[in-house]
């Protein structure tokens, strides 16, 4: 065990090779490839409400983010977005699948896939953003009281108190609010914090989304608490690539807005042509 441990050190810290993802596939002779990248907190099995509803020319990737569900959890690495993103390609390059992929991201899966469309644009064709928490660093010193201050703060302060902030989430947990694969133990508890403090708290990914090209379309709930509305409407004024799409649901994929996500993908991704 701890020859592994070193070992495994030795690779992907010092080496820098990116770490091999946990997956899930459906529809695998599917000619349209749709990658799905989870919420913080969630895993894979966050999408299975979303993939079996879809049809069989789309093939599907469900994937376990580092530092959740089935993929590894390193004590030591930098959860951030370029971590995510270079392990989510090199799970992809070991698949066989090398281009013309749509990307659907939720909340944090959205930002790694925002990351994902910057770093290899060669590979990503698409975005579907999910609830992105798309947050204005320098709103922190504006002045006044707003929900992009009140939020960052508030996860500034979990990061303080993790313990605390664990025993809420099993709490929250048990009222149907989250996705059933939401789970947060002693086991995952810091892969979570480094997460929400290097991807949510400190980020860049709304002005990384404004140099972005390809096309966009980004989902929210109507009712969702995490989210910037008027991030979202200056986006879609400012980039002609960029749609919005307001669904009757929270910042999680449940109920309306999983039809909503199944629908948008048989629209936008048709079954290929018969010769």
């Amino acid at each position: 065990m701890k020859f592994m441990r070193l070992t495994d050190t030795l690779v992907h810290r010092w080496l820098r090779i990116p770490y091999t993802l946990s997956t899930s596939v459906k529809n695998p002779n599917g000619k349209r490839v749709v990658v799905f990248l989870h919420g913080i907190g969630n895993s894979k099995n966050a999408w299975k409400e979303v993939t079996k509803g879809l049809p069989r020319h789309i093939k599907t990737v469900s994937v376990d983010l580092l530092g959740f569900g089935a993929s590894p959890k390193p004590q030591w690495a930098t959860y951030n977005a370029r971590t995510q993103a270079r392990s989510v390609q090199a799970t992809l390059f070991s698949m066989g699948i090398f281009g013309n992929v749509t990307i659907v991201g939720h909340s944090l899966g959205a930002l790694v896939a925002i990351e994902m469309a910057r770093r290899y644009p060669l590979v990503v064709k698409q975005l579907v953003l999910c609830s992105p928490p798309l947050y204005r660093p320098e709103a922190a010193d504006e002045r006044g009281i707003s929900p992009e201050k009140l939020l960052p703060r508030s996860f500034r302060l979990a990061l303080k108190r993790p313990q605390e902030f664990l025993q809420l989430a099993q709490v929250v947990g048990r009222y149907n609010i989250l996705n059933k694969s939401f789970r947060i133990d002693d086991s995952t508890i810091g892969s979570y914090m480094a997460t929400l403090e290097a991807m949510i708290v400190n980020q860049t990914s709304l002005d990384d989304l404004k140099r972005l090209s390809l096309p966009i379309h980004i989902m929210k709930g109507a009712v969702d608490p995490l989210i910037v509305t008027s991030n979202y409407s200056a986006l879609k004024k400012e980039r002609k690539n960029i749609t919005i799409q307001t669904v009757a649901a929270g910042h999680e994929v449940l109920g309306l807005y999983v039809t909503a996500v199944q629908r948008h993908l048989e629209k936008l991704l048709p079954a290929p042509k018969k010769r």
